[in-house]
């Protein structure tokens, strides 16, 4: 946790979030997680259709699809299908050991020519098609086949191994997940819930997980898990291979003239894209009819002291780097390489990161939490003179210094900041007794908290403060109630101070242009990652 970052979240996410805060209250819960088909055998097309972006232009795009219906799908979601294109590709999950077998098939316009699938760290067997400069290729209309063995546990990418200058910028580049094939001790099996998804007046959330742990590794468990490509667009180049591929039409294979030129240099792309979206398209479910071919959203949700997995892939030809505001990434492994102690296997060697930068092909796996730590109120609310039980719940401090109790509502609390209400000291820094400096509610009427109050939970400002405030103006408040400074800043134009949800962290790219569309902002690579409290149920299925 670095409470410094709070401030700087706060601050510079002030306008976009004043503009958001309805909309991210209102919107449906659509939590991203991992989807996925399953094999050991997929039977994939390569074939072109058009992407949509917020800015109402279609794109040109090619991209990886099913000829077949899959194997299966992980996690079972509604509406998951496999389109004869998406992007990116569809992410392909299995199991340590496993032979895995993919036939593709190019369906694309005759002139783009031949096309591939590279698989970066696997030993591949290539059968079928035409011999190409790095692998088999498929002719158009032809079929080849890849045969490996999946190896160690990991996320990585797969992609284009024929022009990738031009095809994997058009959009043929996906991911592939393999999952260990052992539970290590102390995980979690994936359906025995674990103890902490059940909060008091609830019923279990559902287990979304795709494993129960990223690598054959006890430290290496998790309770979350979302994958996130990032990717870049220029539309010139891709107006120009629809342009030249309209001209040339039906001609024939190998043909004088039956072939493109499209240049791919200068490189000006103008969208840029997390899942194939960008914000806010990104924020809605996975599977959402308005995005035929771009399935995946980024769309992150959690409870507060879970560990959650990222998988991130590069899949562009720039570099992202990527900021996850709450908390650094700590990193588990590379490209299916576990980072591990040279002196002491049992302990990880990967790096905090303050921005998961991806070089293009990188994939990374890594483990982000947010427990309110460094805060310095308590975020729940707590209030020992309140009549509510809840604001009187105890924190032990037996779990690191964080309340130990998972039948609790307040499960990982940072016992330190336990019953330290924000009105207390609303303003100055935390060597003066105060959190870090509030915004000025003048500039940023709305607060930075996607539930308009500083505190976890529906009812927790009242519980705090014992002061009804917004919609309940007219209930009877106790002596002080209504004084200035009496509460910090809350609710907003979707929700009163008796319906507050969590917090909301901005995660975006730091490359300015980046978190635009077409240069304008908001957009490109930025999502909203929600801390909900655990009162309330994150329903992953879509």
């Amino acid at each position: 946790m670095r409470p410094t970052n709070m401030k700087s979240l706060f601050v510079k996410t002030g306008l976009i979030l004043a503009l958001m805060a309805a909309m991210v209250s209102l919107a449906p819960t659509a939590p991203a997680a991992a989807p996925g088909i399953t094999g050991p055998t997929f039977n994939l097309t390569a074939q072109p259709a058009f992407l949509t972006q917020p800015d109402g232009q279609s794109i040109y795009s090619w991209g990886y699809g099913c000829t077949s219906t899959p194997g299966g799908f992980r996690p079972t979601m509604p509406e998951q299908n496999c389109p004869t294109m998406q992007v990116p590709g569809p992410t392909l999950i299995v199991t340590e050991g496993q032979t895995v077998i993919i036939n593709l098939t190019n369906g694309l316009p005759t002139s783009a020519g031949n096309t591939s699938i590279l698989f970066p760290g696997f030993n591949v067997t290539a059968t079928g098609g035409v011999t190409g400069l790095m692998t088999q290729e498929a002719a158009p209309g032809g079929t080849v086949t890849y045969t490996f063995t999946a190896g160690s546990p990991g996320t990585r990418s797969y992609y284009s191994g024929t022009q990738g200058d031009l095809q994997i910028e058009m959009g043929l580049y996906g991911a592939i997940i393999v999952l260990p094939n052992t539970v290590p001790t102390g995980c979690t099996a994936v359906g025995a819930i674990p103890a902490h998804y059940v909060a008091a007046g609830n019923t279990a959330e559902t287990d979304f997980r795709l494993a129960a742990s990223a690598y054959d590794h006890a430290k290496s468990c998790y309770d979350r898990e979302y994958l996130f490509q990032f990717s870049e667009m220029d539309p010139r180049i891709h107006s120009q291979a629809l342009a030249q591929v309209t001209a040339k039409g039906a001609c024939t294979a190998g043909t004088a003239g039956c072939s493109l030129n499209v240049p791919t240099e200068p490189y000006h792309p103008a969208y840029f894209m997390i899942n194939g979206r960008s914000m806010p398209d990104d924020m809605d479910p996975n599977y959402a009819s308005e995005y035929p071919h771009q399935p995946y959203n980024g769309n992150p949700h959690m409870h507060p002291g879970e560990l959650v997995l990222l998988r991130i892939i590069g899949q562009g030809r720039w570099q992202h780097p990527f900021h996850e505001h709450g908390n650094h990434v700590r990193i588990l492994g590379r490209d299916g390489n576990l980072l591990l102690s040279q002196s002491d296997a049992s302990q990880l060697a990967g790096p905090l990161l303050f921005t998961t930068t991806t070089t293009p092909g990188l994939a990374m796996d890594g483990i982000f939490y947010w427990t309110g730590k460094g805060l310095n109120w308590d975020a729940y609310g707590h209030n020992p003179s309140s009549t509510d039980p809840l604001a009187k719940l105890p924190c032990d401090g037996q779990l690191n210094g964080y309340h130990s109790v998972v039948t609790d509502l307040n499960y990982y609390e940072w016992c330190q900041d336990h019953n330290k209400p924000v009105q207390g000291a609303p303003f100055g820094d935390v060597a003066g007794g105060g959190p870090v400096t509030l915004p000025d509610p003048n500039l940023f009427a709305n607060g930075p908290w996607y539930g308009g109050s500083p505190y976890l939970g529906p009812d927790a400002t009242i519980r705090a403060t014992g002061c009804y405030v917004g919609s309940n103006q007219s209930n009877t408040n106790p002596p002080g109630c209504g004084q200035t400074g009496s509460t910090p800043p809350s609710g907003t134009i979707a929700n009163s101070p008796s319906g507050e949800a969590g917090f909301a962290f901005m995660w975006h790219s730091h490359n300015e242009r980046e978190i635009t569309t077409n240069n304008a902002f908001p957009g490109g690579m930025l999502m909203m990652m929600l801390v909900d409290s655990r009162e309330f149920q994150i329903n992953e299925a879509n």
